[in-house]
């Protein structure tokens, strides 16, 4: 879709300030909270939050509250994002003040992600115990099991998969399967559970699933359970499990409705308070996948979380145009 002039002198105005091309830059990078932007760019909250609203205004920026947090990100799929793109794209890669934006965003990156690993390894063992706290785990592999259908599945793919439940829970489903996972304890856990109920065809890898290495349409049932609320960049992670499907599959996305239960994030390292359905229906359209359904649990207890299951599958035509 074109724009007017007066709409693109718009966006190359919002654009055309020091800060607020910096800001762009990082955002292309992943989306971002704006404690964090603050602390990249080393300016104080009110003037990034200044920048941010005249990048809003200007159609270059989304920001979406979550919990106590905001995050930004730059707009997907517009005219605008477009030519900020192209913007982007003709500034000098050893540009000496957006490559040390890029250090600090690395450090901050690295930060969450040794947070978060020493988590994980602190709390494997009882991991299961802890997924549990908060909804009736039996109601909810019931709902996955019924959404997935009956297969059998030539090949599962389980992009998390902590200590292994789903790779058990689909055991006599899944003629082979795999499971990555970033938290070496996590898998080896896994292992031992994998071991135990005897599945001979299952792998189980370390690996990141936003870069699986796994080839596209490897799958026809792709799994992303209780995974997106510990990362930076969520749709980033429903592309790639999108990615994995082949003609006829099925990817579920098993997480959070949203919440503001903010201790989560400094008790239990969550980044984001659960996801839309319109956001997760947005993405999961974008990576080519349709017939988009839902599935609601309610929480166990007063106060307790809600779990939503997300379904979206891939047709022959589709996954052509995406290969």
């Amino acid at each position: 879709m074109a724009i007017s002039s007066d709409q693109a002198v718009g966006v190359l105005r919002a654009a055309a300030e020091p800060t607020r091309l910096r800001i762009l830059s990082l955002l292309a990078r992943e989306e971002l909270a704006v404690l964090e932007l603050c602390r990249i760019l080393r300016q104080s909250q009110p003037r990034v939050s200044r920048h941010l609203k005249l990048l809003a205004e200007a159609g270059l920026v989304e920001r979406f509250p979550d919990g106590a947090w905001v995050f930004y990100r730059l707009t997907r799929n517009s005219p605008a994002r477009a030519l900020t793109d192209q913007v982007l794209a003709l500034i000098a890669a050893d540009d000496a003040a957006l490559g040390l934006d890029t250090e600090r965003l690395v450090g901050v990156a690295e930060e969450r992600a040794g947070q978060a690993a020493a988590y994980f390894a602190g709390n494997a063992e009882h991991w299961d115990e802890i997924r549990s706290l908060y909804t009736a785990e039996d109601a909810v592999e019931a709902a996955i099991l019924a959404m997935a259908g009956e297969g059998p599945f030539s090949r599962l793919v389980d992009l998390g998969s902590g200590t292994g439940r789903m790779l058990t829970l689909f055991g006599d489903r899944a003629r082979t399967s795999i499971g990555l996972d970033l938290s070496r304890q996590m898998l080896n856990i896994a292992r031992s559970h994998v071991a135990s109920a005897r599945l001979t065809g299952c792998e189980l890898r370390h690996g990141d699933i936003l870069e699986t290495g796994l080839a596209p349409g490897e799958a026809d049932l792709v799994i992303v359970h209780q995974v997106l609320h510990y990362l930076a960049d969520p749709a980033a992670a429903v592309a790639e499990a999108a990615r994995l499907v082949a003609p006829g599959g099925r990817a579920l996305i098993v997480d959070f409705a949203p919440h503001d239960l903010e201790f989560l994030r400094a008790d239990h390292r969550h980044r984001r308070l659960g996801f839309s359905d319109a956001e997760m229906e947005r993405w999961l359209t974008a990576a080519g996948l349709g017939s988009v359904a839902m599935e609601t649990l309610p929480p166990a207890t007063p106060g307790g979380l809600t779990v939503k299951i997300w379904s979206g599958t891939r047709d022959a035509a589709r996954l052509r145009r995406i290969a």
